[in-house]
């Protein structure tokens, strides 16, 4: 049994071969030779289903993996192994594992790499050396990182539905610097100069206190947020827009040349503004502006600054000059008869709070007047105000009751004021311009004379 034992371990030493892994690797044949003599022991046969399995372990290492493609090709360059017509048998190209058989299928660098990687959970980054060509680099501190917030610059369309609603604001309250600290917070770039084009034309639409509170705020921004360049360069862009402007508003080259004017008298435009348009202005419009302006510069005022070009719009006028623009009115009023005009005027003061004012210097004027011509037409006047809605009920009343209370010391200068209030009364409660209440609320001249005991009431006069 020894020899024989010898004997077969040399036969088996010979045909034994190690592969690259170290490992031992049989020929098939004799072992199949030598399993068919049935010369094996037990022990050599176990030893040799242990290399047979080794050796399938390795086969199959080798052919496929679980979680990879095989790059093991056939003849024909199909996948071994696999189906092309099967989803699984088809190569992910986007597949981020590897395919080289290698590896145990997790993502690359520990999926910190890839496009849209933030890097791999716990990687701490180390400082940077600062950029020479950053904004915010410092020389002189080297290092230093500055941060600053930055506000976005505004296009064209989001310039326009950022400024209207200051200006309209700006229309309400009047206040310049709080416009100014608003623009300072926005980044206006090269479209800065847009800002007065877009405050002149609002205020084109407007009403006389507009145009006259925009002057204002362009000469409160000169030289702070606007520079006279800027400035020129809005008013350059208006006189071509000009043909556009008088769709929407007919006077609006006489407005704008009022602009003009109110701009150059404030230091807001240059003086040679207008002399750069000197032979050079095609455009009718523009022409009739420009003339405009300068024929306000030329006229001889006592104020050197033209305060006066769109008047003192509403509540900012003092109230001696509105008693005396409601004197002017009634009087034009009762030489042309004309209440449409009236009313316009009346509408341009922009004080309807003061209506009572109008009311009062109509009744004085009547008690003045001689004639029933003006009582009439006062009367006319009134009903008028009062069917448009111009003059309120408060405001009519207030009026009359002013009246009332000074009847005493108007008698003194009219002897006739109690007995002309009485009939102006009665004519205004007829028409419903009062109402009851009011007429019986006026002051009567002491005991009433009747004519009779029998006259039916007729007062005696």
């Amino acid at each position: 049994f020894f020899f024989f034992f010898l004997a077969w371990e040399t036969c088996s030493a010979e045909a034994c071969i190690h592969t690259e892994d170290g490992g031992p690797y049989c020929d098939d044949e004799e072992l199949n030779e030598a399993e068919v003599n049935g010369n094996w022991t037990p022990q050599e046969k176990a030893l040799h289903e242990a290399r047979l399995k080794a050796k399938a372990k390795r086969r199959l290492r080798k052919s496929s993996s679980r979680n990879s493609t095989s790059d093991s090709f056939s003849e024909s360059g199909e996948v071994a192994g696999s189906d092309p017509h099967s989803p699984k048998g088809k190569v992910n190209a986007n597949d981020r594992k590897s395919r080289t058989g290698k590896g145990r299928g997790l993502p690359k660098k520990g999926g910190a790499g890839g496009k849209g990687v933030w890097g791999a959970a716990g990687m701490v980054y180390e400082d940077e050396e600062p950029d020479v060509r950053d904004p915010n680099y410092d020389e002189s501190a080297q290092g230093d990182t500055v941060y600053a917030t930055v506000v976005p610059e505004l296009d064209e369309k989001e310039l326009e539905k950022t400024v209207n609603p200051i200006v309209q604001e700006y229309f309400e309250h009047g206040d310049t610097k709080e416009v100014q600290m608003l623009l300072k917070e926005l980044n206006l770039g090269p479209h800065k100069y847009e800002f007065s084009s877009l405050a002149v034309s609002l205020s084109l639409e407007g009403k006389a206190s507009h145009r006259e509170l925009t002057s204002r705020l362009l000469s409160d921004l000169s030289g702070k947020v606007l520079s006279q360049a800027d400035m020129a360069r809005a008013f350059d862009k208006m006189l071509k827009e000009l043909p556009d402007l008088i769709l929407d508003t007919p006077e609006a080259p006489q407005m704008l040349g009022q602009f003009v004017a109110r701009a150059i008298a404030d230091h807001v435009l240059p003086m040679t503004f207008l002399d750069r348009y000197k032979g050079k202005v095609d455009c009718d419009h523009a022409r009739a502006a420009l003339d405009r302006a300068a024929v306000l510069l030329s006229m001889k005022r006592e104020i050197v600054r033209l305060d006066n070009v769109w008047g003192v719009g509403g509540g900012l006028r003092p109230v001696k000059h509105l008693i005396k623009e409601m004197n002017l009115l009634l009087k034009e009023y009762l030489v042309s008869g004309d209440i449409s005009e009236a009313e316009h005027c009346l509408r341009d003061l922009e004080v309807p709070h003061f209506h009572h004012e109008l009311v009062y210097e109509a009744i004085v004027m009547v008690l003045e007047s001689k004639g029933d011509t003006a009582i009439d037409m006062m009367v006319k006047l009134l009903k008028a105000f009062w069917k448009t809605g111009l003059i309120t009920v408060d405001q009519m009343n207030r009026g009359f009751q002013r009246v009332y209370d000074e009847l005493p010391e108007i008698n003194l200068d009219v002897p006739h004021a109690h007995s002309i209030m009485e009939t102006f009364v009665d004519l205004c409660y007829q028409e419903s311009v009062i109402t009851k209440q009011l007429r019986d609320a006026c002051p009567s001249r002491g005991r009433k004379r009747f004519v009779s005991e029998g006259d039916g009431g007729v007062i005696k006069n």
